[in-house]
């Protein structure tokens, strides 16, 4: 496999998908460290059974992660940004349904264009939910 290479997420994994969502914390100005990075990958474990994941890079350095039952994209994180990855994440995630939806925080303009860009359109904002601070914008592709 290649640096950029798609793969499906392993449970061995999930302490690396905690590494990115904390580095990119760290590197967000506007976002609060609202979890060590012990709770965020004991989160990411609880839901891996449930959720589809994926993974690239070696170490891996970008990560996603789907609900199929809520046809939602619950995390896209990638520390390698404007080289596609984020792009063929979302692809991927799109293969085989007919809508999906997600939200961006708020102060993360350049996320929310980027989703536009894949067909995800604004319908509406919500409240933080506990324990994130910052609000969000829901955002929903249909096919």
């Amino acid at each position: 496999m290649g640096r950029d290479d798609i793969r499906r997420a392993t449970e061995a994994d999930v302490p690396a998908c905690a590494a990115v969502v904390s580095a990119w914390v760290r590197q967000t100005e506007w976002m609060t460290d609202e979890l060590p990075r012990q709770e965020l990958e004991a989160l990411i474990a609880q839901a891996f059974p449930d959720r589809e994941m994926w993974v690239v890079g070696e170490p891996v350095d970008c990560y996603m992660s789907v609900d199929p039952e809520a046809q939602k994209v619950g995390a896209l994180y990638c520390l390698r940004t404007g080289q596609g990855i984020g792009k063929r994440l979302l692809d991927r995630a799109k293969q085989g349904r007919s809508f999906l939806w997600l939200t961006a925080h708020q102060p993360n303009a350049a996320a929310q264009r980027f989703y536009r860009r894949e067909g995800f359109v604004e319908t509406g904002a919500e409240a933080a939910t506990p324990p994130e601070t910052v609000p969000v914008v829901r955002m929903e592709w249909h096919a």
